[in-house]
């Protein structure tokens, strides 16, 4: 039997993997990978039905450990930026030593890999892990993400904010990019693990149907709301000046300018369908997302 191991199941997308993966297949074939096997999440998985297991992408012992006569490993990139190559560097190791067969990992997609590049710090990280899982011996199927639909309301923040400004304010000019919601990227990788053999030693870039400006969305908001919503897309010396005097931590207007930055140089204006294809079907509008969110 092919033991599937879903890391990151207590965020959103793990979590949605798992419960889409369970529909398909059922739960004796699935375990996930939790941090704490005392947590309220973690109880419930095993109320699910799930082989709970417990293991940290900074402790290596704990990794091999968890890993052990998985065959399928699901591993979702690290959140933390300053600890993600180390992080990455103990899953693919611990992987091959505890004997996985097949990693299935969340990258990006990017255009610019230069040091110079605005997503540097991001892109680099993935490339890095990607080059490892290949180097590993292991098989792999290296699944491109492009942003996730939900950093829109990240970025812009929520309806009562936006009627009160009547502006989205971003760095990002007129780029643009093929938001996926993150149900459909939780829905196509669960199409994947079903049958993970079919998809060994592919790279899969994962694409909205449709691409986007800020410019589209501020018509989309404008269109949900009945407001006239505006975007104005200012220089990275104003958008940071204004952000810290609303008193957002610096990690936050850095990571956003970060992003906005890469939204300007085209990093997300990809057309592969990758997506459609495993989905079978057109991914989620945009306007779908702003109705969902802000109606």
């Amino acid at each position: 039997m092919n033991k599937i191991l879903i890391t990151g199941a207590t965020g959103n997308l793990g979590s949605d993997v798992a419960k889409r993966l369970k529909d398909k297949i059922g739960t004796n074939s699935i375990a996930v990978l939790v941090r704490n096997g005392h947590s309220e999440k973690a109880k419930q998985y095993h109320t699910d039905g799930f082989e709970v297991r417990v293991g940290d992408y900074d402790d290596y012992e704990t990794l091999t450990n968890a890993f052990a006569g998985i065959e399928t490993l699901y591993f979702v990139s690290g959140s933390d930026l300053d600890k993600r190559f180390q992080q990455h560097k103990n899953v693919v190791q611990a992987a091959k030593q505890a004997g996985v067969k097949h990693i299935l990992y969340t990258s990006t997609v990017r255009k610019d890999e230069s040091e110079k590049a605005p997503l540097h710090l991001v892109v680099n990280a993935h490339k890095q892990t990607e080059l490892w899982i290949q180097e590993s011996g292991l098989a792999y199927t290296i699944l491109r993400h492009n942003l996730y639909s939900e950093v829109v309301y990240m970025f812009i923040g929520d309806k009562t904010l936006l009627q009160k400004s009547k502006i989205v304010y971003l760095p990002a000019r007129n780029g643009k990019t093929a938001f996926v919601a993150r149900e459909d990227f939780a829905e196509a990788e669960a199409i994947i693990l079903s049958e993970p053999e079919k998809h060994k030693n592919k790279i899969y870039e994962f694409n909205a149907s449709a691409t986007v400006s800020f410019y589209d969305i501020a018509r989309l908001l404008s269109e949900t709301l009945g407001e006239d919503i505006q975007y104005i897309s200012p220089s990275v010396t104003d958008f940071e000046a204004t952000l810290k005097s609303m008193g957002l931590p610096d990690a936050i207007i850095s990571l956003t300018t970060m992003f906005s930055l890469g939204i300007a140089n085209g990093e997300f204006d990809k057309t592969e369908n990758d997506l459609e294809t495993i989905l079978g079907r057109k991914t989620k509008t945009m306007a779908a997302y702003i109705k969902d969110v802000y109606q």
